[in-house]
């Protein structure tokens, strides 16, 4: 039986976003696996956690026993659940699920089933800073296709107009949360009277509102029939779904920044969601991903997993062969990728009519170009994005 004879991060930054890549080799000539270990804001420690901690674990261990490594890793350091720990799993974990498509010869979508779908249907980010060019950005995307759009008029809180800030206040990116909601219900009115209801409409708070002004949001919004509307509420303040669902029936996706099963079963069992949209590194990686994929099904969740471009190629050809298997798939969030991360990463799923096509390839059929990764560093530098304010200066959830 093939066993792991090396275990190394691969840093690289091909688009300026950050990217982690995790490469398992074995003592078979050739045989070797990718996975995603994507931690865009703290790329060191998980690969600290890669090299220092989870490498000499592994060593010699047999490449076929994918559930009771991942145990393995969970339980290894004691203190376990977090974003450094599991993005440094998956990174393992994908890469075994790789090899071991790899020794079946056959797409680990075969691996889970086989397909329930020949491709997957995504949806795409547009943002503008005037309704015309949302408007047009959407009529751009329509012809290559697409019929599911992520609205957002001046990205994530709107756009700041003439707030009344403190002398002496913090640097960071303030917003209103009025201008914001009242922004964007005109934007929601705007799209809905030039397009009616011939496409999919998509919108994301990112938890930026107190829960009572999400659910006011949520309720002016449920008249332009969203697909779903994405983190009303922070993951410390998920029992306001509860109050959402007795005011509203708008579809509700939540779930980027979620660790570990008890953040999620609650939510799901008691059927306060709609769409489960885990970033699946942040999981663990592919072996809980398909776990959970199964559980939401059985209570009539979907699936809409985090894809966003912190998310390495590696993780979106996962993110895509689970979209291809499970039944229970919904839509999938897709990146806009710049021709650079396709000749990174030869194999990268391709896009056509809108929908999302993987090759068939053994393992995710995804390779990397070492060399030419070198050529793109990771940059070091503080995350400013993160840094959102209130007008008076208090700091609030990315």
């Amino acid at each position: 039986m093939p066993t792991i004879t090396d275990v190394r991060t691969i840093l690289t930054a091909p688009e300026g976003i950050n990217l982690i890549v995790v490469k398992v080799e074995t003592d078979q000539e050739g045989l070797y696996g990718l996975g995603c270990a994507t931690f865009a804001y703290r790329e060191h420690a998980v690969k600290s956690v890669v090299d220092d901690y989870l490498k000499p674990l592994l060593l010699k261990r047999d490449v076929h026993k994918i559930e009771d490594l991942w145990h393995l890793m969970h339980n290894n350091a004691y203190w376990r659940n977090g974003g450094i720990t599991n993005n440094a799993i998956s990174g393992v974990d994908m890469a075994l699920w790789d090899i071991k498509g790899k020794l079946a010869g056959l797409p680990v979508y075969e691996l889970l089933g086989g397909k329930s779908r020949e491709a997957v249907p995504y949806y795409r980010h547009v943002n503008g800073n005037t309704l015309d060019e949302i408007v047009e950005k959407i009529e751009t995307l329509q012809k290559e296709g697409i019929n599911h759009f992520r609205l957002q008029w001046g990205l994530y809180g709107g756009i700041a107009k003439n707030l009344n800030t403190p002398p002496n206040s913090e640097p960071g990116i303030y917003f209103s949360p009025s201008q914001y909601m009242q922004d964007t219900i005109k934007m929601f009115e705007h799209v809905r009277k030039h397009f009616g209801d011939s496409i999919e409409l998509i919108h994301d708070i990112h938890e930026r509102l107190s829960p009572s002004d999400a659910v006011f949001l949520a309720k002016r919004l449920e008249k332009h029939r969203l697909f779903f509307l994405e983190d009303p509420f922070p993951i410390e303040q998920v029992a306001w779904l509860e109050q959402l669902r007795n005011h509203s029936a708008i579809p509700v996706a939540i779930g980027e920044l979620f660790n570990n099963p008890l953040e999620w079963t609650p939510l799901i069992k008691e059927r306060l969601i709609d769409f489960i949209r885990v970033h699946i590194s942040q999981i663990g990686g592919f072996t809980p991903a398909r776990k959970l994929a199964v559980f939401a099904e059985q209570f009539g969740i979907r699936t809409a997993w985090h894809g966003p471009g912190d998310v390495s190629p590696v993780g979106h050809a996962a993110n895509v062969h689970l979209s291809l298997n499970a039944h229970n798939f919904g839509i999938l969030e897709w990146w806009d990728f710049p021709d650079i991360l396709y000749k990174v990463f030869p194999g990268l799923p391709q896009v056509k009519n809108g929908y999302i096509h993987a090759n068939d390839k053994p393992g995710f059929g995804i390779d990397i170009d070492e060399t030419l990764a070198k050529k793109y560093p990771i940059k070091k530098t503080v995350t400013q994005w993160t840094q959102t304010r209130l007008p008076d200066g208090t700091l609030v959830n990315p």
